[in-house]
């Protein structure tokens, strides 16, 4: 423990006899820090956007359907509500929303143009907090229930269909019989989602669309969210043992290019830490050799006054070990600090529409994890530390033989 104690404070003071040096591996290791936490706390940000743009856009965390309609959507592959055993689970305490809804492809006709989308049959009480439908209204009003008679439509739609509120627009779609279905709606609301959502839906009442449709109370699925999205698998395994002939899936196989998405941002979070941690050791070992060399005769000195050689390396490791660790608290402070500033969101601004054709939101929530900050501050201080210990050893174990030749010329 003497030892130790000595070695502490011989290290510490040499860390500040160059303060300029110091400052210099400082800047480094913090900036590197700062830079790690942030960027991964934003693409992070980034990501968990673009989910919950992916499951609030008609995807929930899962679906269940009749087999076959996801390969070939329409009323032909529609299926009965809930009841018994499913009915159970879905109203079971593990869920925290779940609707029924009726989707199939149709076209809408104004008095001007055409155009195909997909008729939503939905009851909008059970859609909130389940899609984005039950808050997106942007001019006019939502729906008035399950039975209700108007239509939203998407304000790009509305445009493209030279229509808005208060005028009529003609639904068309097969029917159960497999003869044309036809109906006409007053436009009651205008949404706002991303382009392509605008483009493509339309929302009617789910039981006017099954009136519409012919198929009595039948729907073509049901959409779910958990309370706790780590649960989903085991979840959607009770489902299928449920309901054995129904065919239950999650998000990651509706959504494929959205779970792509989160393992390339996760992929791209582990590159960046990598990258910024390798030109971040260059600094701090460079740093090290050349106040190793500076210092060969401050060493010799001390191993000729009997400190054995491996006393003089932990002392030097115990340096590069408590400037890293300086470095790397003045890093996670300026990384939270930026985090909680922008605890608010961040405004993507000019760049919301390319955003949002991506998938994510306007803006963004940076959230500080003190657990992810705490893990990668570890991970950063073992491999710096780590990364010095065998030029350290060379230098030190050299000491003696530097001394002499320099003591020479």
């Amino acid at each position: 423990m003497e030892r130790l104690k000595l070695i502490s404070a011989l290290a510490w003071r040499n860390l500040w006899r160059n303060p300029r040096r110091t400052g210099l591996v400082l800047v480094a290791v913090s900036i590197g820090v700062w830079s790690m936490l942030s960027f991964t706390a934003l693409l992070q940000a980034w990501s968990a956007s673009s989910l919950q743009a992916a499951l609030e856009n008609l995807t929930g965390q899962g679906q269940v359907h009749a087999r076959g309609y996801l390969d070939n959507p329409g009323v032909a592959r529609s299926m009965p509500p809930p009841s018994g055993a499913l009915l159970a689970v879905l109203d079971g305490t593990e869920v925290k929303r779940w609707a029924p809804r009726v989707r199939v492809p149709a076209a809408v006709q104004s008095a001007y143009k055409t155009w195909p989308v997909s008729l939503v049959g939905i009851d909008p009480a059970r859609e909130r907090g389940l899609s984005f439908i039950a808050t997106a209204v942007h001019a006019g009003r939502g729906l008035d229930g399950a039975d209700g008679t108007g239509i939203l439509l998407g304000r790009k739609l509305a445009k493209r269909l030279h229509t808005g509120i208060g005028k009529r627009v003609v639904l068309m779609s097969q029917n159960s019989a497999g003869g044309m279905a036809e109906r006409g709606f007053k436009v009651v609301g205008l949404f706002s989602a991303p382009p392509q959502i605008e483009d493509r839906y339309v929302f009617i009442g789910l039981a006017r669309a099954q009136s519409m449709l012919g198929m009595g109370e039948n729907i073509t699925g049901v959409s779910f969210s958990l309370r706790r999205m780590a649960e989903l698998d085991a979840f959607i395994g009770k489902l299928r043992g449920v309901a054995p002939g129904k065919d239950v899936q999650s998000w990651q196989t509706l959504r494929p290019l959205t779970k792509a998405m989160n393992q390339l941002s996760s992929s791209f979070i582990q590159v960046w830490i990598v990258i910024i941690f390798v030109l971040m050791s260059f600094g701090i070992v460079n740093t090290l050799l050349m106040s190793l060399h500076e210092r060969v005769r401050e060493l010799a000195l001390l191993q000729a006054l009997g400190l054995r050689p491996r006393l003089i390396f932990a002392q030097v490791v115990l340096e590069s070990a408590l400037v890293v660790l300086l470095g790397i608290a003045i890093g996670v402070l300026a990384a939270a600090a930026m985090v909680l500033a922008f605890h608010r969101g961040v405004d993507l601004g000019f760049l919301a529409r390319g955003s949002e054709w991506l998938g994510a939101g306007r803006v963004l929530y940076p959230r500080l994890d003190v657990t992810q900050f705490a893990a990668i501050s570890a991970l950063v201080w073992a491999l710096g530390v780590a990364a010095g210990l065998l030029p350290i050893w060379r230098i030190v174990r050299r000491v003696p033989v530097e001394a002499i030749n320099r003591g020479q010329t």
